[in-house]
């Protein structure tokens, strides 16, 4: 069984820049696609982008689109979540989870093995 452990959350200031980090633990056997997926408060949780694990194809939110890059390497089985130019609206609870088909889409109920999660606050 394979668990996903994100890292790299923190405070930072509108227009920044931060990276996130979603390592597989375990048996990462299976895993054709990762997702990133953010909750804020009160908020169901919210597809961000997703990687095949070969790294081949990537999607996007359309609100992150042109700011965030999901990229892996697959030598230390971490997927890696760059966000540039951070809104306040982008504070969240970030989480990556896994999938084994080959789909990209963004409903997190075909995403399973989801990590802890990791804080992110954007401050105006």
């Amino acid at each position: 069984q394979v668990q996903m452990v994100e890292s790299g959350g923190g405070l930072v200031q509108a227009g920044d820049s931060l990276k996130l980090s979603c390592t597989a633990a375990g048996r990462a056997f299976h895993i054709e696609t990762i997702g990133w997926f953010r909750q804020a408060p009160g908020n169901e949780r919210e597809f961000v982008g997703a990687i095949r694990w070969s790294g081949a194809s990537t999607a996007y939110a359309d609100s992150v689109k042109d700011r965030f890059v999901i990229y892996r390497d697959r030598a230390k089985n971490t997927v890696y979540l760059k966000m540039n130019n951070m809104k306040t609206e982008d504070t969240a609870v970030y989480y990556c989870g896994t999938r084994s088909d080959y789909g990209l889409g963004g409903n997190p109920a075909d995403y399973a093995n989801w990590g802890q999660g990791t804080q992110v606050t954007v401050s105006s």
